[in-house]
């Protein structure tokens, strides 16, 4: 079956960077296309970017455009977000996920940005 882990989260002060990854296990990887999504204390969760199969098709959330990069690696099954310039309001518990089993969640990586 379909897993997830999420790996990278942190402490970061404003302005710093973090590169969050998620090995993919339970499916053909390269199959897919691949979403990060995060969800801050009281909110819902939202989407942060997704990447085609490939890889050559990347779309972002309008608030992190041009912060964030998404990549992925189909020969380890995994997918990255390169998180640079970081702010507070991106503080939050981030979480990958596959149309190969679009219910299933992993537990995700929390990344909080203070001063």
């Amino acid at each position: 079956q379909v897993q997830l882990v999420e790996s990278g989260g942190g402490l970061v002060q404003p302005g710093g960077s973090l590169r969050l990854s998620c090995a993919a296990s339970g499916f053909t990887f390269s199959a897919y296309l691949m979403y990060w999504y995060r969800q801050a204390p009281g909110k819902e969760r939202d989407l942060v970017a997704w990447i085609s199969s490939t890889g050559v098709r990347t779309v972002y959330a309008d608030s992190v455009k041009g912060r964030f990069t998404i990549s992925r690696d189909n020969s380890k099954n995994t997918i990255y977000l390169q998180m640079d310039r970081l702010k507070p309001e991106d503080t939050a518990v981030y979480y990958c996920r596959s149309n190969a089993d679009p219910q299933y969640w992993g537990q995700g990586t929390q990344v909080s940005v203070v001063s």
